[in-house]
Formats: structure tokens, C-alpha cells, sequence
């Protein structure tokens, strides 16, 4: 496997040793509490580089990449290289002293495990389909589901070859690290969502709660025991100090109904896996009316955004002392221009946001393909310039 030609890097003539003594520092006083520079970063994962023709010249499509276990392992040390040498961010960039590497099923393996067929679109992600519309309560038929069945047995298959390779294979002549996959979630509605469509659950939310109660029960049971189970033939602890979960479809509820039909699975998910640790949460679309509850209820101290945000609204509502990460919409920095994303961080920048220095410029939220780099580089510098 050749990597791309350096010379045509966009960063080829950044100091990596330089930038990457200068981002410890940043992430060093941020994460001790004492923020001496916001930090910049760019979320990306396999769908940009896949469906990015400067990134992916291959055309590999997504199912080729996630149904060989070569090409997965092969594409994701590619693009990390690729990504250390042309995304301007607060991250280590040029050659790392290890690649790290995980089997990547996106967002589909939840319900993928529990039974959903797969399909794959063209030019998107892989998604799945509800597979429990005509009668949800048959997931629960067979009870809990095998943590190492389903799709979880591929994942689990791709992980011991992933480490019968990286023993044996370095990529420019670094060794190669696996990481353990299947240990987080997006979520319990958005899982049921997934499962038995958001109709039905937004409707038995409403008139069937007792049902949708133990249809959530029982999602919220099989993720704490294929996420402990994993911990543990993986010899890790099964509890841990820093945990950090999503569910992006409580966006289509009320506070109140949240606190009635999601919070109780939340709240036991963390206390079973995070009984004394710190929390986090992603949450993409307009949820921002939920944060002040999550933060009391459940002890999260840092919030994943997405779009849209009030962000000085937000960090009068929840404190100086509350990570936040986010910033400019995708789609901005997808359709832009440079002049627009800097107008654009400065007006986050200057919300109020800053107020205690714990924000992380992010774009809000994961990068669409073919967003220029042009635009993303603006974010960065006007971060520096707007930040503290």
C-alpha cells in the first residue's frame, strides 16, 4: 500500500515538531481547567475521506470497506496519514509514534446487532431499516441479544485480524495499534428509533408509554451487557472514570417527556458504566433545551453540539464551568467561503461562549465530503485570532 505523495500534502512545509509541542500546551491547561488558548479541532471519520475523491482516489465505496477487513484496515491508515498531513487542527499531525486503528461500522452497528438489515446508498453512509415495525416487542423474542452476535460477531472477527495483522505489518515503518470496538452507543431512543422507526416511538411515547417503557428497558439492558462484556473478554475495566454517550433523537421531544421516558435509561446506562466518573454527551440538532436537566440529572460535564446553538444563551444557562464544543454549521463550511466562516466564528466567539475559556471550536457537526480545506483552515485561524 503506497500513501499519498507527500509533496502534494497540503501541510508540507509545517513544522509538525513545532505545532505539536504548541497543541500539548493548549491541551494540557484546557484539560486542566485553565485554558490558556481555545482549541481548534476538525471532527472526521470514514465517511469524509470515502466519499472525498482528493482523499479517496480509489473510488472505494463503502461497502467494499466495510464488508473486507484489508481494505478497512489498509483505507483507515491512509486516511489517518492523509489527515495528519493536510487537516489544519489543534491535534498531533505528521507521522504519530503509533497509528491507532478500530473496526469501523459508523452508526449503523447498534442496530445492525439487533437484527436490521444493512442497505448501503450511494454516496451516503451505510444505514439500516427498521426491522421491528409490524410488531416491535419481537426483538425481545429471543431475549438479550449475543454481545459477540450479529453484526458485533464481525466486528469482533475484524478486530482479531486487525491485531494478527498489526503484530505482524508497521505502515511507514511505524507500529500499528488496535483499539477495542462496540464500547459506546448513540443512544436509547435513537436506537429504538432505528429499530422500530421514530413514528411508532414518538406515538407510543405519547399513548403507550408503559410499552415504550419496556422496549427501552430492554434496549437499555442489552447495551450495558454487550458494552460490559466486551470490557471484559477484552481485559478491560468494566467500569470506567470518563464515559461518554449520544441520542440524537430525543431532539424531537419535550423536556418534560424526556424527563419521563428517556432520563431513567440514561441515568442507569451511566450509573452502570460510569458510577463515579466524569460524563459526557453528544447531541446533534436543536437539544440544547435539554442540557440544563442532563447536566443536573446526570453529572455530564461536557456537551457534544450540533446545530442550531445558542451558544451565549447556552453558557448563561449552564455556568462558566461546563465544557461546550461547536461552532459554524457544516454546511457553511461545506458551501462557503473563507470570509464567511471567519464572520461566522467571530460571532460565536464573541456570544458570551467564552466566558470561563472551557469551549472547543468544532465545526457543528462531523465534516461533509468535499468541504474545502480552505474553509476549514479559516475556522482555524479565526479560532486564534476570536479565542483567548
Amino acid at each position: 500500500m503506497q500513501p499519498h505523495s507527500l509533496a502534494t500534502d497540503r501541510l508540507a512545509h509545517l513544522d509538525f515538531a513545532r505545532h505539536n509541542v504548541g497543541v500539548k500546551k493548549v491541551w494540557e491547561a484546557f484539560n486542566a481547567g485553565e485554558p490558556t488558548a481555545t482549541p481548534v479541532i476538525v471532527g472526521t471519520n470514514s465517511r469524509y475521506f470515502l466519499l472525498n475523491d482528493h482523499a479517496n482516489p480509489s473510488g472505494i465505496t463503502f461497502q467494499t470497506y466495510s464488508e473486507n477487513p484489508d481494505i478497512m484496515f489498509d483505507l483507515q491508515l491512509q486516511f489517518q496519514r492523509w489527515s495528519r498531513h493536510n487537516i489544519l487542527q489543534d491535534a498531533e499531525l505528521g507521522l504519530p509514534q503509533r497509528w491507532q486503528l478500530s473496526p469501523d461500522f459508523q452508526n449503523y452497528y447498534e442496530a445492525g446487532w439487533f437484527g436490521c438489515p444493512i442497505i448501503y446508498l450511494e454516496g451516503q453512509v451505510p444505514d439500516t431499516t427498521p426491522a421491528f415495525t409490524d410488531c416491535p416487542e419481537r426483538v425481545m423474542d429471543s431475549g438479550l441479544p449475543d454481545p459477540f452476535g450479529g453484526l458485533l460477531a464481525r466486528s469482533w472477527d475484524y478486530f482479531q485480524y486487525f491485531k494478527n495483522l498489526a503484530a505482524r505489518k508497521t505502515y511507514l515503518d511505524i507500529p500499528i495499534e488496535i483499539n477495542v470496538p462496540g464500547l459506546g452507543t448513540d443512544g436509547v431512543m435513537t436506537v429504538a428509533c432505528n429499530l422500530f422507526g421514530p413514528d411508532f416511538v414518538c406515538t407510543a411515547m405519547a399513548e403507550e408509554p408503559q410499552r415504550l417503557h419496556r422496549l427501552f428497558d430492554f434496549i437499555t439492558e442489552a447495551t450495558i451487557h454487550r458494552m460490559t462484556a466486551w470490557r471484559k473478554r477484552t481485559g478491560m475495566p468494566l467500569t470506567v472514570t470518563d464515559f461518554g454517550f449520544a441520542d440524537d433523537s430525543i431532539a424531537l421531544i419535550s423536556t418534560d417527556m424526556y424527563r419521563q421516558h428517556v432520563l431513567p435509561h440514561h441515568r442507569r446506562l451511566c450509573d452502570a458504566l460510569c458510577p463515579a466518573g466524569r460524563r459526557s454527551i453528544h447531541l446533534c440538532g436543536d437539544a440544547t433545551r435539554h442540557f440544563l436537566t442532563i447536566r443536573d440529572e446526570l453529572n455530564v460535564w461536557a456537551f457534544d453540539t450540533g446545530f442550531p446553538v445558542n451558544f451565549g444563551e447556552l453558557r448563561r444557562q449552564l455556568g462558566p464551568k461546563v465544557r461546550m464544543n461547536g461552532g459554524p454549521h457544516v454546511e457553511l463550511l461545506r458551501t462557503g467561503n473563507p470570509a464567511a466562516v471567519r464572520t461566522e466564528v467571530q460571532r460565536i466567539m464573541q456570544s458570551g461562549i467564552l466566558e470561563g475559556g472551557l469551549f472547543l471550536l468544532r465545526e457543528g457537526n462531523n465534516l461533509a465530503p468535499f468541504t474545502p480545506l480552505e474553509n476549514t483552515e479559516a475556522m482555524y485561524h479565526a479560532g486564534k485570532e476570536f479565542g483567548i
